[in-house]
């Protein structure tokens, strides 16, 4: 069974939210031709465009089929995580993506499971969202992001956040957005290259050093983008808390490394080497094949370099396309057999 644990879609549509909150800064869809829309931001700004397999489930199902993918993993596009606005229309926009994504986990179940949003600018309401999406839409997780405005994902703000997934059993995804130092290298689409391994490494870093895995030992994280450029400078990360721990190791946590086997990360590397060297530092049953489809950035041969990899035996290649992904969300592949 190949799973891909890192998909995005959106609704087809969604009401006016500046005239439903009666602010600006929200993300619209103009559906200016069929099968294609831009997304824009309610002052006119251009974000991207996007064709309908990014909100028609039939539309990803073609996909699926075609590089045989058995399900896929969806969840939201993180510029849809409005954290920014007012918590309580937050909380009232991710209800709105919230239900849209269980209702095409209910419509196809065998084939997409869905992991929910919530207003993580607010505790109360995050953790009453949280609660929602597992207890009463059946997802085993969230999205959320690799910081929450001016917080880093230590900030002892989420601890109860953390207590409230894992009593849950929720798992996380935590995908970059924001991209530190965005501002300064708009060129060459440096922020999705430069700075979004960044921020996945800057989640990694801030929830090892403030002690997060092994305050919730329980918590069940993954993040994305093959761990970004934490993989590439655990050298030097681990080096740091060695020769200068009154800087790094503030909170008394053991060496960087171990930690690795403490939290998940996918494995879109787009490079047969790095993805070697990730198995060599997380081991298989650590890293869940991902894709990021449907954007450009993404896997979009669904694991075509990894299925070619001839050095990797079928029991590695079974842990990368569904056990890992299956102990991370705590199902049972078996119930997703058709």
């Amino acid at each position: 069974m190949k799973i891909d644990i890192h998909a995005h879609i959106l609704p087809e549509r969604w009401p006016n939210l500046k005239e439903r909150y009666g602010y600006g800064g929200f993300i619209q869809l103009d559906h200016h031709q069929p099968g294609s829309a831009r997304m824009m931001r309610d002052d006119g700004y251009f974000f991207r465009e996007i064709q309908e397999n990014c909100w028609s489930p039939e539309a990803i199902l073609k996909d699926m089929d075609r590089w045989g993918v058995d399900v896929m993993v969806l969840c939201t596009v993180p510029v849809l995580f409005h954290y920014w606005a007012r918590p309580e229309h937050t909380m009232d926009w991710c209800q709105i993506v919230n239900n849209h994504l269980a209702e095409v986990q209910q419509k196809y179940p065998k084939r997409f499971i869905a992991l929910g949003t919530v207003p993580m600018q607010d505790m109360d309401l995050a953790i009453e969202e949280m609660t929602r999406c597992v207890r009463d839409l059946k997802m085993p997780g969230l999205e959320i992001a690799s910081h929450i405005l001016d917080r880093n994902l230590d900030d002892p703000h989420f601890y109860p956040f953390y207590e409230a997934a894992q009593s849950l059993g929720a798992c996380l995804l935590v995908h970059p957005w924001e991209m530190m130092g965005e501002d300064s290298m708009r060129k060459y689409w440096l922020p999705w290259l430069v700075g979004m391994p960044a921020e996945t490494s800057r989640a990694i870093c801030s929830m090892i050093f403030g002690g997060i895995f092994d305050r919730f030992p329980d918590l069940r994280v993954l993040f994305a983008h093959g761990g970004g450029s934490f993989p590439a400078t655990l050298g030097r990360i681990e080096h740091g808390y060695n020769c200068r721990p009154d800087l790094v190791n503030v909170n008394n946590v053991r060496p960087p490394r171990s930690y690795l086997g403490k939290f998940w990360v996918d494995g879109i590397t787009h490079d047969p080497e790095v993805l070697r060297y990730l198995l060599t530092l997380f081991g298989s049953h650590r890293i869940a094949h991902g894709t990021d489809y449907p954007f450009p950035l993404g896997d979009l041969e669904h694991g075509k370099y990894i299925e070619e990899m001839q050095d990797l035996d079928e029991s590695t290649k079974e842990a990368l396309f569904c056990h890992a992904a299956c102990e991370f969300m705590n199902i049972d592949w078996r119930d997703y057999r058709r």
